[in-house]
């Protein structure tokens, strides 16, 4: 995480907290998460740099970075087209890394199945398609609950079956989408 400059991910007016452990307002009612959780998050999906990872909410990019330097290839799928296209224009220098404009909740079959999937998003329900997506051994990091209060669960899956996590308490923003919550399902 020293790595890559978090401020260069938050909007100019941010700048001066983007080294703050709290998160910070990206436009479109969504945010950058904070350093402590995509920390908790990366170290959950297990990475030794040979992975194919999926990553549901782009947001800025900043996480997306990240998996850049520590996965083979990654693919982050941002459902808000124009934050999608600033993290494209973020992620350039990052040939390993493609931004997509979809919804996320139904994750990216295209390029599955995934040794990681990790989402900055929370959902009510652990999402089928994305369990679906994941390989043999693989692990997916997501938050799960209502809005305002969920969980961290990293799952695995181990022959066949999936295995269930709880790391803890946490706060996202809503997974909007078809395995998700319904567009204008919370006002906040």
């Amino acid at each position: 995480m020293r790595i890559i400059p978090r401020h260069l991910f938050v909007p100019e007016k941010c700048r001066a907290q983007a080294y703050e452990d709290r998160p910070l307002p990206i436009g479109y009612q969504q945010t950058i998460s904070q350093p402590y959780i995509v920390g908790l998050m990366l170290e959950a999906v297990e990475l030794t740099g040979t992975e194919r990872v999926l990553e549901v909410g782009t947001g800025s990019g900043y996480q997306a970075a990240l998996l850049g330097w520590l996965a083979k290839y990654v693919y982050t799928v941002e459902i808000i087209p124009e934050l999608a296209q600033s993290a494209r224009a973020m992620l350039i220098a990052y040939e390993n890394v493609e931004v997509l404009v979809a919804n996320g909740s139904i994750g990216w079959k295209a390029g599955a199945p995934y040794d990681a999937i990790i989402v900055a998003a929370a959902s009510p329900t652990v999402p089928p398609s994305l369990s679906e997506q994941l390989q043999e051994g693989g692990r997916l990091v997501l938050p799960v609950g209502e809005f305002g209060s969920q969980e961290l669960l990293r799952l695995r899956k181990q022959r066949g079956k999936v295995v269930t996590e709880n790391l803890g308490g946490c706060a996202f923003v809503p997974l909007i989408g078809e395995e998700g919550w319904k567009s204008g399902a919370f006002s906040a």
